[in-house]
């Protein structure tokens, strides 16, 4: 179910939850991209006396209600976080629900550094052959450091004013899914001193949709090996093992060695495999308690 509200001939589509509240802000202006949808969720007993920790997620639509979606799926957050604060495995938190731009999702999300370290030619060939169902990925170039500005500079200092919110590193999360999940691991290496963990669940490492002759997956290893922040933060990564996800467990062991070698261990860095799961919100929706826990462990 949602409700539909018409504000200048414009359809404001309000996700219903199960639990807690929602916030619907359906146009969050920008001065560094467009104006995106977001939804701000309290938990049920939000008091403003007291502070919370706040998780920041991609795809927001898909995030709390499946009318939302086409393919009538969600992640169910706002239940698995009430059961899990109810079992006391975590703290109540905020969650930030940023909506996709559908058009520009690909130049938004795509690591924009690592990107622009390939030649000209390369990275030319790539916004014109790049393409997904016949459809290109690129419609415009890439910009996700305005996308991160946007979040780091406009909507984060907004949701610290308006909301009892723990602002500091330690208490500040980013997470997402496939290119959700790569731009959340951007975040926190080039904003490391705002966000304190992230989690990346089936992170679509080859960027596009091929692995040959494919030079994206090696430039985003060596800017990890460069960018990744000292071991005071937290890192958790997940893949299944059907459909594309099978491809992306070679260059997860990869990103996992370069943790190591940041002296990483088990306390700050999680890496699961779900052999059954598939690529899809349906799968991230069973296991979304996992970085929840690992992320917001009390």
């Amino acid at each position: 179910m949602q409700f539909i509200l018409w504000s200048n001939k414009v359809i404001a589509q309000i996700p219903l939850v199960a639990c807690g509240t929602i916030n619907h802000i359906e146009h969050f202006n920008s001065k560094y991209i467009s104006a995106h949808t977001i939804d701000v969720w309290l938990p049920q007993n939000y008091n403003h006396k007291r502070n919370y920790p706040v998780l920041y997620l991609h795809d927001g639509r898909s995030i709390f209600d499946s009318t939302l979606v086409g393919e009538r799926q969600e992640w169910k957050v706002d239940e698995t976080i009430a059961r899990l604060v109810s079992e006391n495995k975590i703290r109540d938190c905020i969650v930030v629900a940023i909506w996709n731009d559908p058009t520009y999702r690909f130049s938004e999300y795509f690591p924009q550094r690592p990107f622009e370290t390939l030649a000209d030619s390369i990275q030319n060939n790539i916004y014109s052959t790049a393409k997904y169902n016949n459809l290109r990925l690129f419609n415009s170039r890439i910009y996700s450091d305005n996308y991160l500005l946007f979040i780091t500079q406009e909507l984060k200092p907004y949701i610290d004013s308006a909301y009892s919110t723990k602002g500091n590193r330690r208490n500040t999360f980013i997470a997402g899914s496939s290119l959700g999940g790569m731009i959340s691991l951007y975040a926190i290496c080039e904003y490391p001193k705002i966000f304190g963990g992230v989690a990346c669940l089936s992170t679509h490492w080859p960027g596009i949709f091929t692995l040959v002759d494919n030079p994206f997956p090696k430039t985003m290893l060596d800017y990890l090996q460069t960018h990744l922040p000292k071991r005071k933060h937290k890192f958790y990564f997940d893949f299944g093992g059907k459909g594309i996800d099978t491809t992306y467990k070679t260059f997860q062991k990869m990103v996992d060695e370069i943790g190591k070698l940041k002296n990483y261990t088990a306390k700050n860095w999680l890496t699961l495999e779900f052999p059954d799961a598939d690529h899809s919100i349906r799968a991230w929706k069973k296991r979304i308690e996992f970085p929840l826990e690992f992320l917001l462990k009390k």
